[in-house]
């Protein structure tokens, strides 16, 4: 093969429709990772796992490292670079450097499934490697255009992340030390709270604002303005920030469930700003209002449960992670991947149906801790992770022509549709 013909794969391969945006890759990685997670993690608990496979830190190591730090790092990279060039003006991320980040995530994923067959040190530093390198270049390919911003609106997206590099490093140095790694992926799903409310904050106003349910992006809200408060924000940031740093420092304890308390109670004051009217009473508004008071019951679950001595807070934090981040990735997903894929959202039934999926997932888990329910458990936490892992598994089909094909309304890369927005009174879109 000549060196023509070579240039001319290459080039062919960079323009295929999947590279033509930051989400694109990563929703796909996102949607197929809950899907594959879970089932394994399913597979596990039911006895029907891989047999002798002890990856570094042991499975519920691996399962709760991959699911903040696999299917939800693959969400908050799509959302970051396709949000943060749209947000700031910068140019966005080129083919070939958004391959290479896909790449290295998946490399992440088969690095640490294979540390088994390695000397203990060794695994975990395979496992780190590409994992580290991937949150490091997102965070570095992110920065710069935040920084020179000029109102530096949105730095708190780089705080974030640069605390999620910081909790993987420790959560992989905990490991070669023979320590809890399991303390870091706490404080990690702390960090993915915060970075739901900056990123969650800033979608909920498009939504309310722009009528999304109406079809239209920016059209004016049929009553008030949603505002997404900063003081009301910040106050939950350093609320949920002050919780994370009693669980690390106390495990546990009366003086973290009162700061586990204050989050929640500071999330249900954010709350306030979405009770607006009507407008509220959307399907996109309702499910990203849904994250939210996954948040405040997630922190107020760890709370009570600290401060009464109920034993562990795990009914709390799947709280957070199936309800919260789950039903957030989720919606995000659902909104971004079609409008930036030059599509009208998608109103068919499917779509509530697996949101809804969701949440009861999230609080069937949350409920499988409940004494009343211990003859229950092991089927709870079983139909839980099918239902939840089902509901992605709907997402991938219904979105996958949609991320992986052309535009079909001429326009290129992360553009909103051309065309006139359908009316909010037509029926259910067609099509993907």
């Amino acid at each position: 093969m000549s060196r023509r013909d070579v240039k001319s794969q290459g080039a062919a391969w960079s323009a295929h429709p999947l590279w033509s945006c930051g989400f694109r890759p990563f929703f796909v990685l996102t949607a197929a990772s809950a899907v594959g997670f879970l089932g394994v993690w399913l597979l596990i608990l039911g006895g029907a796992g891989p047999s002798g496979w002890a990856p570094p830190g042991g499975v519920l190591a691996w399962h709760a490292h991959e699911l903040v730090f696999g299917f939800g790092l693959a969400a908050a990279a799509g959302f970051l670079l396709t949000a943060i060039p749209e947000f700031t003006g910068a140019a966005p991320i080129p083919a070939r450097p958004l391959a290479g980040l896909a790449t290295l995530w998946l490399a992440g994923r088969v690095a640490y499934a294979l540390g088994q067959w390695l000397p203990p040190v060794a695994a975990v530093v395979l496992a780190a490697a590409p994992n580290l390198l991937f949150t490091a270049l997102l965070l570095g390919y992110l920065t710069p255009a935040l920084w020179r911003d000029p109102r530096r609106a949105h730095l708190g997206f780089a705080w974030t992340l640069g605390g999620l590099l910081l909790a993987q490093a420790g959560f992989f140095a905990a490991l070669i030390a023979g320590g809890d790694g399991l303390a870091w992926i706490h404080g990690a799903i702390d960090l993915t709270m915060i970075l739901i409310l900056l990123a969650g904050s800033r979608v909920s106003m498009s939504v309310l604002n722009g009528y999304i349910e109406a079809g239209r992006p920016g059209a004016p809200p049929p009553s008030d303005e949603y505002l997404a408060r900063p003081p009301r924000r910040y106050l939950a940031v350093f609320a949920i920030g002050l919780c994370g740093v009693a669980q690390a420092g106390l495990g546990g304890g009366p003086v973290a469930g009162w700061t586990a308390l204050a989050a929640c109670a500071a999330v249900l004051n954010v709350l306030n700003d979405w009770h607006v009217g009507r407008p509220l009473f959307t399907r996109w508004a309702l499910m990203l209002y849904a994250c939210f008071w996954f948040i405040a019951l997630g922190y107020g679950a760890m709370g009570l449960a600290w401060l009464l001595d109920l034993g562990s807070a795990s009914a709390g934090r799947h709280l957070l992670t199936a309800g919260a981040m789950g039903l957030s990735v989720f919606t995000i997903m659902s909104l971004a991947g079609r409008i930036h894929s030059g599509l009208w959202l998608d109103r068919r039934p499917w779509l509530l149906a697996s949101a809804g999926a969701l949440g009861i997932a999230a609080l069937a888990r949350a409920a499988a801790g409940l004494p009343a329910l211990a003859p229950w458990y092991g089927t709870l936490i079983l139909a839980s992770g099918a239902v939840w892992a089902g509901a992605y598994a709907a997402y991938l089909w219904h979105a996958w022509p949609v991320l992986t094909g052309p535009r079909a309304d001429g326009r290129a890369g992360c553009a909103e549709p051309a065309g006139k927005a359908p009316s909010p009174f037509s029926g259910p879109e067609s099509g993907c």
